[in-house]
């Protein structure tokens, strides 16, 4: 029997609560303050605390941050008079299944507390089958009922639909959203999801990389020009805003503009009005603005990097995009996705990975997360003569990997006579080719198998640190 707490000092809702999901097979037990919920969940555990906002001697907040670091595999939905979305957004992005507004409808408790138990439930598998074990055998399955989030692939992982949930949570609003998520994450497919999962569909998307804008082009590609509005100048431009007005703005790596950029972009952003560079007509602005970035903007505005109130204008709802090496058994999903794709590119019909392979594409780290491991599946089809792709068709840096993982275990094992392991020479030339490979080993982990870093740190050229590479993969 699942077990709910039920945190509130309305004595009445708190009765009322407990009555309700008590007829609906459900265990349930009391608290009227934050100090006596916290005594019971010392106790006892419970699949989900539905908790009021405001208490006598604390907050849904202060509970919510309480539970998530002591209690992570329970579940939280909060409870609240005031239908404020800002509220709501806040406490999702902190770790909320969902929350619910009085006055209260027996329906929508229900399905929402059947929701987030069957969330957290699945949330709980998949962290105990992390900890339990990493290899997971080779699986056709994987390549059935993919659903796609523009080209984008959605997975199965709890990552994955909580990523979905946030979409559909702010896709209907207006909000402006930030999101963040290393390179190669798929953010401009999240965006395009939330643009045709709004009002906005039928107007346009727009994408603009800022990373690759200049100081000079800055103000003509946002804004746009006038003919003769400078040097160079032959005709008149109009500026991304205008562009998108109706629509949705996509603005990329939005942590590389320039301060002096930002000041421009702030004004437009709080005024939404665009004037064109030589011109004195202003143009009303309805654009919903889609940013995203690499870095930390937080730690860019205490650096001076970045402004802060051009952040806080971006940041209405922000939304994290995980890497690919916490996606779990999504990578194997992705990789036979990438797989289709490439036979039908190169007219090959490549029928799966074997074991191998699965095993490399489950435990390498991906620094180029989707991007990456796309490129890898499609020159991997690329080099396959037979139906299943081998570990000799992958990328050196790849196989190398999973070469020095075992390298690195086998230095720590047993080192008895009964070892099954190959017995080592002991002499100088051996003891200083594994001190080497175990330093190798070390500095491109660091790295994320970045080799022109790992390269720099070992103070050795490219090429070098390729030739000792193979050679341990050859080993």
């Amino acid at each position: 029997m699942k077990k709910i707490l039920i945190v509130d000092d309305e004595v009445n809702i708190g009765l009322l609560l407990s009555r309700f999901l008590g007829k609906n097979g459900f265990e349930v037990k009391t608290a009227s303050t934050g100090a006596s919920a916290f005594e019971i969940l010392s106790k006892e555990t419970f699949n989900l605390v539905m908790c009021d906002f405001r208490l006598e001697d604390t907050d849904g907040r202060e509970v919510l941050k309480k539970i998530k670091h002591q209690y992570p595999r329970t579940g939280v939905i909060i409870i609240t008079g005031y239908s404020d979305i800002k509220l709501a957004v806040e406490l999702i992005k902190m770790g909320a299944y969902d929350y619910i507004t009085k006055p209260l409808y027996p329906d929508e408790i229900l399905n929402t507390v059947n929701k987030a138990i069957e969330t957290q439930q699945a949330l709980n598998e998949e962290l105990e089958e992390n900890k339990t074990h990493k290899n997971i055998s080779k699986s056709n399955g994987e390549k059935k009922n993919i659903q796609l989030l523009d080209d984008y692939v959605v997975g199965q992982s709890t990552a994955a639909k909580e990523l979905m949930r946030q979409i559909d949570l702010v896709a209907p609003t207006n909000y402006s959203v930030i999101l963040i998520g290393e390179s190669g994450t798929g953010k401009e497919s999240v965006a395009k999801s939330i643009h045709q999962k709004s009002s906005r569909r039928d107007k346009p998307f727009i994408a603009m990389d800022c990373g690759s804008l200049t100081k000079e082009l800055a103000g003509s590609e946002f804004f746009g020009h006038e003919k003769g509005s400078f040097t160079g100048a032959l005709f008149t431009k109009i500026g991304h805003f205008e562009m998108a007005n109706g629509g949705t703005l996509f603005l990329d790596e939005v942590g590389n503009l320039s301060y002096e950029i930002q000041a421009s972009l702030l004004r437009t952003v709080q005024e939404r009005k665009v004037k064109r560079i030589g011109s004195t007509k202003e143009i009303d602005l309805d654009v919903r603005i889609i940013v995203a970035t690499n870095e930390n903007l937080v730690d860019a505005i205490s650096k001076g990097r970045f402004r802060e109130d051009l952040y806080h204008r971006f940041n209405e709802f922000g939304i994290y995009l995980p890497p690919l090496r916490e996606r779990g058994k999504d990578i194997l999903t992705f990789a036979y996705y990438f797989l289709d794709l490439a036979n039908q590119e190169l007219n090959k019909t490549v029928k799966a990975f074997s074991e191998e392979v699965e095993e490399c594409f489950l435990n390498y780290s991906w620094p180029g997360n989707v991007r990456e491991l796309k490129n890898v599946v499609r020159r991997s089809v690329l080099l396959t003569e037979g139906d299943t792709v081998q570990e000799k068709a992958l990328p050196l840096e790849i196989s190398t990997f999973i070469k020095l993982a075992a390298l690195e275990l086998g230095s720590s094992g047993d080192n008895s006579t009964n070892s099954p392991k190959k017995e080592k020479k002991l002499d100088l030339k051996n003891a200083a080719l594994e001190a080497e490979y175990e330093t190798i080993l070390k500095v491109l982990k660091e790295v994320n198998f970045n080799k022109t870093k790992a390269a720099k740190l070992l103070k050795i050229d490219r090429k070098t640190l390729y030739n000792k590479m193979k050679a341990i993969s050859l080993e």
